[in-house]
């Protein structure tokens, strides 16, 4: 059964934060780099890792912004317990009515072994999080596979999934159906020349190629495992964004098109360059600014 005021409350999120967000581990954000989010027009921040409890930074990146979105990608539930990330909730929501969501997810098995079967975690989570009442239109969910996606969907905003194609966004809209938030990440990499953009995305993608949850999520959306294994060009591309501005968008898009409603977009760069200074052209070609 939909809770009170969730439906209402997607609705109201979708409008917020449009099209186009920005994804970042949280040792990476700033509060002044939460405000060139905000003045360059994306409507939101998802703030990577595995935060601690208080929720100190992500308060002070609200506190940085006047109408941003800022979301957690992911609280660990295996690390954060659930009461005091409630009260942390409290205290946001009435420092900054209506603009924090709270993500949670189960993290990798391979940091934590009990996140191999990670379902009734997750359900004792949300009864935690809504016994001090935390509302479930306020929180969202990590999920891949189909049965953690449709508990995303019965007892929170959406889903938020990490490290997907466009095939998973089709995949997960058919198991959300249509009210549900579809929140996915996407990397990207701000570079035309192929051999430097793989170059560029090779050693991410890799990491997470080497994940079995995320291993897994792939080859159930039809990726070539060999080509996984391999971490091959191909493989690269199918995972991750690059080339011109009409590549790149198109991309993006892809996701939207398959049936997420907002793309958090992770800016994969150089140290050299640096993330900030990438956000003004991310910013153009998705006509932003």
């Amino acid at each position: 059964m939909t809770q009170p005021g969730l439906d209402e409350e997607r609705a109201r999120f979708r409008a917020a934060m449009g099209k186009y967000g920005i994804w970042r581990r949280g040792h990476d954000v700033t509060p002044e780099f939460a405000a060139d989010v905000e003045r360059l027009g994306f409507g939101s921040l998802w703030v990577g890792g595995s935060p601690a409890a208080d929720l100190a930074a992500t308060e002070s990146f609200l506190a940085a912004t006047d109408h941003l979105i800022v979301a957690t990608g992911i609280v660990n539930i295996w690390s954060a317990d659930p009461h005091e990330v409630a009260a942390s909730w409290h205290r946001i929501e009435a420092a900054h009515p209506g603009r924090f969501i709270l993500g949670i997810g189960a993290g990798h098995p391979e940091n934590t072994a009990q996140a191999a079967k990670p379902y009734g975690a997750l359900v004792a989570y949300l009864d935690a999080l809504e016994a001090d009442g935390v509302p479930a239109h306020r929180l969202a969910m990590a999920a891949l596979g189909d049965r953690v996606l449709a508990l995303a969907g019965e007892r929170t905003l959406g889903a938020h999934p990490y490290f997907v194609p466009p095939e998973h966004s089709a995949r997960a809209r058919g198991v959300l159906g249509a009210g549900p938030l579809l929140v996915p990440e996407q990397r990207v990499g701000l570079e035309a020349d192929p051999a430097a953009a793989r170059e560029l995305l090779r050693p991410g993608t890799l990491r997470y190629f080497e994940l079995r949850n995320y291993r897994n999520n792939l080859l159930r959306v039809g990726m070539d495992p060999a080509e996984v294994d391999a971490a091959s060009d191909a493989a690269v591309d199918h995972v991750a964004v690059w080339g011109d501005d009409a590549a790149v968008r198109a991309g993006i898009d892809a996701h939207l098109e398959a049936g997420a409603d907002h793309v958090a977009v992770q800016i994969i760069d150089s140290a050299e360059r640096g993330v900030t200074s990438q956000l003004p052209h991310l910013a153009a070609l998705l006509g932003l600014v």
